[in-house]
């Protein structure tokens, strides 16, 4: 009886120890979290999951698996917990963009618009379900890139390089002891690293950077000015080896000079004016004058999450920060600038991109700066994609990415973007092909000529130069002479242009109308909207210098007879004249009113007609009247 009521006892203090322990796991994994100790928060949470799913611990073990960019683990998580009851507001946010980046868009896109819902007022929200709708338009010059890992042995992460003399500048982790581990992802601390390059510029083993730089807690990322002297650094806000913390126990970072000694070493540190241990300033950059500081901070005044803000030399010191403004910062995150020439390189979570840290450029144009362009893949990925460096010429560069599941420097070459054009030549007025006819590339620059025939169903195709405008024209005999632009001035990406002609049988004393030549009435003024088509009408007439056309005006028979004669015959005089200042010669062009005594129609004196049938009448065509150039009017 006694072991009977033991075993009875045991069945019902195990669920009680069991919960006890998972609880005592949740209590720990939150106090981790709010010591920002992702890492030991994560282990908590998944000791406390063994004993129960709890929704609540799946929330907080996904938020702490994203903030060290688990996404697997997160998005697991995640889904766990919407197995239990639907995720809301920032939890399907988050899920949304974690499933972007395990490249699950159409997975994701449900979650986003989700988020939305619930929170209308968030524009990052809106721009992620623009980049889910559209994600494939970030593939769209994937080729021009070739982008590979870069061998640096001895440390853990690598990221933020950029070339320092004969040598690569960068911010590492190493594996390290528990007592000296950030506890956020469970490595060292970042410290700035330099590895010295071989000929071929690969790295060779890194070193610390030597002097004060370095310290017991977070340093890096760092710009070099061009003096190759000065050093601007992010670091930790700490006091010897004391780490400094604000009220919700963070401990922000500050932005700081370091000034390279005459042994290499780097000294003399002193502190950005606008550091500030309420909020974060880092992540330098300058520009190519040195004269503007750019930088990461989520200091009052920004527009939600980190923003970039800049500094002006003054002279006597750097003046006071300046937010770049709602075209460059979103509600989310904008982090990591770089400086290249006159583009300005930024990672953000917001805008339109991949999912994670996208890598974006945009130029100052004026006292603005331009609409941020994504870099595309596969330059960015689904991942946290940052710290772009490109050489001056443009032909290779370093960025920083987590695509691998840990933060490190990659390496790209960049291809020429391609542009070509293509065309298919038809029938005017129909889609019937016209086979085998002779086309001409013209470059309107240096008027050097590449020509091919189209093949037998009128297509045809070049290839074209960067920043170049050409004329595409297609001849035929027994047809009349077409031809149009294309250009690739001010395109970036690999683009392939459209050029379809149609072309017309060149009949001698055929009219053709040409569509929606209109006068007001009683008058023979070309309206805008006549001088649109007569613009086509003089490109036919400049593309056939060795063709004669009569240009003929016709009116209902409404009205006097000579009355319409003079009518039509202003009309046509007048539309002569407009294409004799476009550039058709006057010798090549016959002007001719023909009033009412060419109908189209049965609508002559004294017949009833509808407006239409008389519209069908009042007409402009024109005609090859002959074979060169006419020898009177």
């Amino acid at each position: 009886m006694r072991t009977r009521n033991y075993i009875s006892q045991l069945l019902v203090l195990a669920p009680l120890v069991l919960a006890s322990c998972a609880q005592y796991h949740v209590r720990k994994g939150e106090q981790a979290m709010a010591l920002l100790s992702y890492h030991k928060a994560e282990a908590h949470f998944n000791k406390a999951l063994e004993h129960s799913p709890d929704r609540a611990v799946l929330l907080m073990a996904a938020q702490a698996e994203a903030k060290q960019n688990k996404v697997e683990q997160a998005a697991a998580h995640y889904a766990a917990a919407e197995q239990i009851a639907p995720l809301a507001g920032a939890d399907a946010f988050q899920y949304g963009r974690l499933l972007m980046g395990l490249g699950e868009h159409a997975q994701a896109e449900p979650f986003l618009a989700r988020a939305w819902a619930d929170q209308p007022e968030r524009r990052e929200i809106a721009d992620q379900i623009g980049s889910v709708q559209g994600y494939k338009s970030f593939y769209i010059d994937s080729a021009r890139y070739d982008v590979q890992p870069l061998a640096i042995n001895g440390v853990s992460t690598a990221f933020s390089a950029v070339p320092f003399g004969n040598s690569l500048l960068f911010t590492a982790q190493r594996q390290a002891p528990a007592t000296k581990r950030d506890p956020w992802t469970g490595y060292s601390f970042t410290g700035l690293y330099a590895a010295p390059l071989e000929a071929n510029g690969a790295p060779m083993q890194p070193e610390q950077l030597k002097g004060l730089v370095n310290g017991p807690y977070h340093e890096g990322p760092a710009v070099v000015a061009s003096d190759s002297t000065t050093l601007y650094f992010t670091r930790s806000n700490y006091y010897g080896r004391k780490l400094l913390k604000d009220d919700k126990n963070v401990s922000n970072l500050k932005l700081f000079r370091a000034t390279r000694q005459a042994d290499g070493s780097w000294g003399e540190i002193g502190e950005f004016a606008y550091n500030n241990d309420a909020y974060s300033v880092g992540q330098p950059a300058l520009s190519t004058d040195g004269n503007t500081l750019f930088f990461t901070s989520d200091m009052p005044g920004g527009l939600g999450g980190k923003d970039l803000w800049y500094s002006r030399n003054l002279g006597t010191g750097w003046g006071p920060p300046v937010n770049m403004g709602p075209t460059v910062n979103t509600s989310g995150d904008e982090m990591f600038p770089t400086v290249v020439g006159d583009a300005l390189y930024f990672s953000s979570t917001g805008h339109t991109n991949m999912g994670g840290l996208d890598i974006f450029e945009t130029h100052l144009e004026g006292d603005y700066w331009s609409e941020p362009r994504n870099m595309g893949y596969p330059l960015n990925s689904t991942r946290d994609d940052f710290g772009l460096w490109m050489a001056g010429d443009g032909t290779h560069g370093l960025i920083s990415s987590d695509r691998s599941g840990i933060d490190w420097t990659y390496a790209f070459s960049v291809h020429p973007p391609v542009f070509k054009v293509e065309g298919t030549i038809t029938q005017a007025g129909s889609d019937e092909p016209v086979p085998f006819a002779f086309v001409t590339l013209e470059n309107l620059a240096d008027h050097i000529k590449q020509q091919l025939t189209a093949d037998a169903n009128g297509h045809f195709s070049f290839d074209l130069a960067a920043n170049s405008s050409y004329a595409v024209i297609a001849s035929k005999e027994g047809m009349l002479t077409r031809s149009t632009t294309a250009s690739t001035v001010g395109l970036g990406l690999s683009t392939t242009l459209r050029a379809d002609l149609h072309m017309s049988p060149l009949e001698l004393d055929k009219p053709i109308v040409v569509p929606n030549i209109y006068y007001d009435y009683d008058k023979w003024d070309i309206r805008p909207d006549a001088a649109m088509e007569l613009n086509k009408l003089a490109k036919v007439f400049l593309d056939n210098p060795d063709l004669t056309f009569e240009l003929s005006s016709h009116t209902d028979s409404r009205g006097g007879d000579l009355y319409n004669l003079v009518l039509s015959d202003g009309r046509a005089k007048s539309a002569v004249d407009y294409l004799v200042r476009q550039g058709v010669p006057p010798e090549r062009l016959i002007a001719r009113g023909y009033g009412e005594s060419v109908l189209v129609n049965h609508c002559s004196d004294g017949v009833t007609c509808t407006e239409e049938e008389h519209q069908a009448n009042r007409r402009t065509e024109f005609k090859v009247v002959q074979l060169g150039t006419a020898v009177s009017p």
